[in-house]
């Protein structure tokens, strides 16, 4: 399986900055924590990819 990646933009959760996150799209469901490129912290990221390769990505703050 080859490593699909695709770029996306987020609002932080936090601090409401623009953020850029790769995403894997080779993984159809996925969950992990990312730290803010802008305040540092903890960003949780939800990303589920259909059978067409497009993923759906959600950000939230980690106690939410």
């Amino acid at each position: 399986m080859s490593l699909e990646l695709i770029g996306r933009d987020v609002f932080c959760p936090y601090c409401g900055e623009t953020i850029s996150l790769d995403i894997d799209c080779s993984v159809e469901m996925q969950s992990y924590i990312e730290d803010c490129q802008v305040c540092c912290r903890p960003i949780v990221v939800d990303v589920s990819v259909d059978e067409h390769g497009s993923a759906e990505v959600q950000v939230r703050s980690e106690n939410e």
